[in-house]
């Protein structure tokens, strides 16, 4: 059974953006106390980037179950997962997303993973998941899941 895991780190665009929480915090700070200030940029760019990496979902499969996030489904329960990329990524998270759909996606991460789920008692049509690798995620849940008997 292949296994599979990912952690969906912010895109470093992010990082670079939450930067400018520094010049902010001179800004306002800067005419009170410089030093000041600066210690209040350090914190708060330091608390920005801790909250993007504690905040990183890790997506798995492994021992028959997918987890994303803090969410988990046992991979019996679901069917066939699809890999999409480009326009298709596009449309899935967009005029194709169904409203009941379980969503674990990023902004910063193009490409996504649908994996239906087929259990009858369960509301949710299917998962919508990003990932960076697509393609390998699919493959780890379709080669993980048990066969029907």
């Amino acid at each position: 059974m292949p296994e599979y895991r990912e952690k969906l780190w912010a895109a470093p665009w992010v990082f670079l953006s939450t930067a400018l929480v520094i010049p902010a915090s001179l800004l306002v700070l800067a005419p009170i106390s410089l030093p000041a200030g600066i210690v209040t940029a350090v914190v708060l760019y330091a608390g920005c980037v801790a909250m993007l990496v504690v905040s990183s979902p890790v997506i798995s499969v492994s021992g028959g179950v997918l987890r994303a996030g803090r969410a988990r489904i046992d991979l019996d329960q679901v069917g066939h997962a699809e890999a999409f990329e480009g326009a298709d990524a596009s449309a899935e998270r967009g005029p194709r997303l169904d409203a009941r759909a379980w969503l674990l996606i990023r902004g910063w991460v193009q490409t996504v993973v649908r994996i239906p789920v087929i259990d009858v008692n369960d509301p949710v049509p299917y998962w919508l998941i990003s990932s960076r690798r697509p393609r390998k995620l699919a493959a780890a849940i379709n080669g993980s899941r048990r066969p029907a008997s």
